[in-house]
């Protein structure tokens, strides 16, 4: 009698032919509704579970619920979702997906960059708001980035593509990063601390992992180190940055504005000062969000999968689990 196939739990909506690999080698179910499974239909969809693929938050509840679950196939390259040390002590597999997406990422970057620069949604409002040609009524000016410096924090992947393409603005471009001076062939600048990082910046972007250590690395005493004039972009994790200190920073005027894919709560709370804030631009955590990445990013997850349940090497574990599917 053949061995009973391994099953597999989608937590979204993926397009099918993304997902036909799995389909030749395991039983899978997935999740029929809009957005992501609610929790409570996920841990009783999970009882009898080898492998999950998609995003979920990833506790000891979880764990527990799930005795048969081998690998979790994050469709993201962060894995502040995930409590590593609970998944490895119960020997499950944590991916995830760099490389993929950091093309898409980077674009967003310097998008965010060119709309504060520019006073794009100051000028857009101008517009629809009637105010163009009217009497008394000018626009604020925006900055050339020629010549500006840029700085970001945390140059891995996405940090140098970002800076390939600041470059090419004719940027300058300095940077701070746990690890010291990182090997690159770009003209970049290490600084050898962050208060230094941050006093040169006219543009601070932010690319660092979150981890203890880095949660809240941006708050008052940081964002008090940085010009009034500069602009603060984020399309990391929101708690890398302390947003109260942000909403004090910016309501003082002691930074110019920001721009933020990623928040503390996502979705915000619809009182969120953050929200009422003149001088900031908010995206809701679209920082992959092309066709393009997003397939790629399934692809890599589904290869992720398939080799940790057939029990194959896989590059992309962050977690050295007691044990292999």
């Amino acid at each position: 009698m053949p061995p009973e196939r391994k099953s597999v739990y989608v937590t979204h909506g993926i397009a099918e032919r993304l997902l036909e690999p799995i389909t030749r080698e395991f039983k899978m179910t997935s999740f029929g509704g809009q957005g992501l499974v609610p929790r409570e239909e996920l841990l009783r969809q999970l009882r009898h579970v080898d492998g999950l693929l998609g995003r979920a938050t990833i506790d000891e509840e979880l764990l527990n619920a799930a005795p048969k679950l081998r690998v979790v196939s994050n469709i993201a390259v962060g894995y502040d979702n995930v409590d590593l040390e609970a998944a490895t002590r119960w020997g499950v597999l944590i991916t995830n997906t760099p490389g993929v997406l950091s093309d898409a990422v980077a674009d967003l970057t310097m998008a965010l960059i060119l709309q504060m620069s520019r006073r794009l949604p100051e000028a857009v409002r101008f517009v629809t708001e009637q105010r163009w040609g009217k009497v008394g009524e000018a626009l604020e000016l925006g900055v050339d980035l020629n010549g500006r410096t840029l700085t970001i924090v945390g140059m891995g992947r996405i940090g140098q593509v970002v800076a390939q393409r600041a470059i090419a603005f004719g940027m300058r471009v300095v940077y701070y990063d746990v690890r010291g001076e990182v090997e690159t062939e770009l003209p970049l600048e290490p600084m050898a601390s962050l208060d230094y990082a941050l006093a040169e910046a006219d543009f601070l972007s932010l690319h660092t992992n979150l981890t203890p250590g880095s949660r809240h690395l941006i708050g008052d005493e940081q964002l008090a180190a940085m010009k009034p004039t500069a602009y603060l972009i984020n399309t990391a994790r929101g708690t890398i940055i302390d947003q109260a200190a942000l909403c004090r920073a910016l309501s003082d005027g002691r930074i110019a504005g920001a721009a933020l894919d990623v928040l503390e709560d996502e979705p915000p709370s619809p009182d969120d000062p953050i929200l009422r804030l003149p001088n900031v631009i908010i995206t809701p955590h679209i920082g992959s969000a092309t066709h393009e990445t997003r397939s790629a990013m399934v692809e890599l997850a589904v290869r992720n999968l398939i080799a940790c349940l057939n029990g194959e090497p896989c590059p992309n574990v962050v977690n050295p689990a007691d044990r292999t599917a």
